[in-house]
């Protein structure tokens, strides 16, 4: 094997036809033969490039719908014969096989196929066979084959190509192998994952995950561990499909949070009316609703002005000038909404640092999906938590029954507790979150921690009393004990929501009449590790 390799034959075969023409035209200026199939070859020819069918080549027409046309010996083995191996070239010679030197494939559209929706049979026929037995024989023949499986890669190819009077690198091959792999890892564990859900597989024997790189961040939670940002093919509005309008670029930390903000302010649909949702290290320190959304972020803000400094922010509703103006006025790392207005881009057009996503939609609160978490020498697979409760849910277990405005406050607080670390406690008055306890080891703590920013925001407010006064509280899982309970009611809540199932339930229950509380049970908690 020598480092350079020329490129004298290709073969183009490519569902997707962006830059097909331009390429096969800059491969004949290069003196290279160009082989293809179907419909590459068709549109080659219609922009008057010489073309080889590979029928012409193996002597086999296509048959079956297009399913056979490259799995023959004159297409693989003109892939995979070692150059330097007298008996690969002697039996090349003998079956008048001739050199591939570049193949270039890109797969059926598979993901798009499902993402659209359809059919079983329909999404059977869009598995492609031939281009991923294509590119596996040319990666692994990386030493004199180049393999080309993605659209951006074609302007590097044409420059290697400038670069070594027609020839390429052995270190330039490598890469295009390590890229060929990876698409037809990617593609496998598309197909395998529809598979197994088509099939109601909820834990098949094997499962496959892949991504696609979006972004090479300077470095992970801290700077001394690298990172990057992949998606996933999902369609889902959030941080990994948004535009970013403006300001730096995202880090780790800020797509973790960003995701967490969004995907709670996703709880409250946009017609429901404007809803925010501030988040600090992925844990909310304010959410609010109310008639406008710049009164809804001003509501979130005071639920805790100190944590909420350097925090990234989620709306429901396109953002607007008077809500801009607002945000504006504190260090803030992220704002993600479904939209902006012009108004409103020009006035965070000031503050040149602060990052504006827009998704164009909500997240599907209840959507089904997957999600993984690594530990040492695995991963944890579960469905992503996605439910619900209404008031119909909610089974009142104490004498006083809540009011109206207490269920109302109840509910907000149940969703917020969703997107809590636990042990989460949150206190809920008239819309806006006013206290929040998260991730403490013991549920008392969080009770008290979450009562104690509620005091410090009356004094910063000059409020007479902290708004935990008349405010309604809800755990993310049971009491254990009624101590949580209690310290909720000392600190003014009057309504409990709860999943209950506690062999104690009897005891908070009791507790919570004897303090005159109204307490309802979900029959469903939300833990959050």
């Amino acid at each position: 094997m020598t480092d350079l390799a020329p490129v004298r034959r290709a073969l183009l075969s490519v569902s997707d036809k962006t830059g097909l023409v331009d390429l096969g035209k800059a491969l004949a200026k290069r003196d290279v033969e160009l082989l293809s199939t179907g419909g590459s070859a068709r549109t080659l020819r219609d922009a008057g490039l010489d073309v080889k069918d590979v029928a012409e080549v193996t002597g086999f027409p296509e048959m079956m719908d297009g399913r056979v046309k490259t799995l023959h010996p004159m297409v693989h083995g003109g892939l995979l014969a070692l150059r330097d191996n007298d008996d690969h070239v002697a039996a090349m010679d003998e079956h008048g096989i001739g050199d591939i030197d570049l193949l270039v494939v890109n797969l059926y559209p598979f993901e798009e196929t499902v993402a659209r929706g359809a059919d079983y049979d329909t999404c059977i026929e869009n598995i492609d066979i031939g281009g991923p037995a294509m590119i596996r024989a040319a990666a692994k023949n990386h030493a004199f084959v180049n393999v080309v499986v993605d659209v951006e890669d074609y302007e590097a190819l044409l420059a290697e190509l400038d670069a070594n009077d027609g020839q390429t690198t052995y270190a330039f091959r490598q890469k295009l192998a390590l890229n060929a792999y990876a698409r037809t890892g990617a593609y496998d564990a598309a197909v395998s994952g529809w598979m197994a859900k088509a099939l109601g597989e909820t834990a098949p024997r094997r499962r496959a995950v892949a991504g696609e790189l979006a972004q090479t961040l300077r470095y992970g939670e801290n700077p001394h561990q690298a990172a990057a940002f992949y998606t996933d093919g999902s369609a889902r509005p959030g941080v990994a499909t948004a535009r970013q309008m403006q300001g730096k670029e995202l880090s780790y930390n800020n797509i973790n949070d960003t995701d967490a903000a969004f995907e709670l302010v996703s709880e409250f649909a946009a017609s429901d009316g404007p809803a925010c949702a501030i988040i600090k290290h992925a844990n909310p320190c304010g959410v609010a609703r109310a008639d406008t959304l710049k009164e809804a972020y001003m509501r979130a803000f005071d639920c805790d002005r100190t944590s909420a400094f350097g925090g990234i922010i989620a709306l429901n509703q396109p953002l607007d000038a008077a809500t801009a103006e607002e945000i504006a006025g504190i260090f803030t790392e992220v704002v993600i909404a479904p939209g902006a207005d012009e108004a409103a881009m020009a006035i965070f057009a000031q503050k040149k640092n602060l990052r504006l996503l827009t998704t164009d939609g909500l997240a599907d609160p209840a959507e089904a999906a997957l999600m993984l978490k690594q530990v040492s020498g695995g991963y944890l697979v579960q469905d992503k938590d996605s439910g619900q409760v209404s008031a119909d849910d909610l089974k009142v277990v104490t004498k006083r029954a809540p009011s109206d405005q207490e269920m109302a406050d109840m509910l907000f607080a149940w969703k917020v507790a969703k997107h809590v670390k636990s042990n989460a406690i949150v206190y809920v008055n008239n819309g806006a979150t006013v206290g929040v306890g998260a991730g403490q080891m013991s549920r008392v703590d969080s009770c008290l921690i979450a009562a104690r920013k509620a005091e410090d925001m009356a004094a910063e407010l000059g409020l007479s009393a902290p708004l935990t006064q008349g405010s309604v509280v809800a755990s993310d899982a049971f009491f254990p004990f009624p101590d949580g309970l209690l310290t909720a009611a000392e600190a003014g809540a009057t309504a409990v929501i709860q999943p209950g199932g506690s062999m104690r339930d009897d005891e908070v229950i009791a507790a919570a009449d004897k303090a005159g509380l109204a307490m309802v049970l979900t029959g469903m908690r939300h833990f959050r590790h």
